[in-house]
């Protein structure tokens, strides 16, 4: 028996007569409010920049009462002729289908940031809920940055959720906030039953050699302090909580290491 056939409503982290005696016998309270926790995590190339041989990236999350959690969405279907340097391979709708899914079959965007590599295909969700940093959003409303694909996620306000800073989005699915490649970045925590604990720290980290107390500034960042002070903080969680696996944004190298789709992380 699966969680979503027990005789009470078990949605979106609403659990309710979890003191049913006839569910207890059978399952804890623990399982039953746990059931919507993460169980696999899916890693996406979804294009690359082919000077330099970095990947394009996007991930899923499958929870155990079977609901999909896209975290960013690639490019766009046609690249501004402002983002030349990209390219698209097999697009993040289209690996989708690979799983099975369709567009209407993801439940939640995590929009980490509204870049063109990242928010590109936003729009195909049009049954899903979008989650991204408050501060970001409303930077992006009058940000040229981001006008080239403002179609994709300048969404109507009542399927986007504003968060403030890190914030448990359910059991196992944490956003970090970590400013600094873009104010309202950020990064994801996810924790996998047989896996353990897994960042994506996005863009705030996209290349190992950067993950380092001691990386100086190259003067290449506009806002280094706050790049430094989300590479710390991230860096003090990995400590802190001993995480096992870090993946980083862009990074070439580790990539060729990792499972991609249909291999997935559990």
């Amino acid at each position: 028996m699966r969680y979503q056939d027990l005789p009470v409503q078990l949605d979106r982290g609403e659990v309710h007569d979890v003191s049913n005696p006839l569910l207890c016998d059978h399952f804890s309270k623990d399982d039953i409010l746990n059931q919507n926790a993460v169980h696999r995590l899916y890693l996406m190339q979804v294009g690359i920049m082919p000077l330099y041989g970095i990947p394009i990236v996007c991930y899923l999350v499958q929870t155990g009462d079977d609901k999909n959690i896209l975290i960013d969405s690639g490019l766009p279907e046609i690249i501004p002729e402002d983002a030349s340097e990209f390219e698209n391979g097999q697009d993040v709708i289209e690996q989708l289908a690979s799983m099975g899914l369709t567009p209407d079959d993801i439940d939640t965007v995590i929009s980490t940031h509204y870049d063109g590599d990242h928010a590109g295909r936003h729009a195909a969700f049009t049954k899903a809920q979008y989650v991204v940093q408050r501060v970001h959003h409303l930077d992006a409303a009058s940000n040229p940055r981001y006008a080239s694909i403002r179609p994709q996620w300048d969404q109507p306000m009542e399927r986007i959720r504003l968060v403030d800073g890190d914030t448990e989005l359910l059991p196992g699915l944490e956003l970090i906030e970590t400013s600094g490649h873009v104010p309202g970045h950020q990064s994801v925590l996810v924790r996998l039953p047989t896996t353990g604990a897994v960042l994506l720290t996005i863009d705030a980290v996209p290349f190992g050699e950067g993950f380092t107390r001691d990386e100086p500034d190259d003067g290449s960042d506009p806002d280094a302090a706050a790049v430094r002070a989300s590479t710390i903080k991230l860096l003090d969680r990995v400590e802190r909580e001993h995480i096992g696996l870090v993946i980083f944004g862009h990074d070439q190298e580790q990539w060729k290491t990792l499972k991609k789709a249909p291999e997935f992380y559990e």
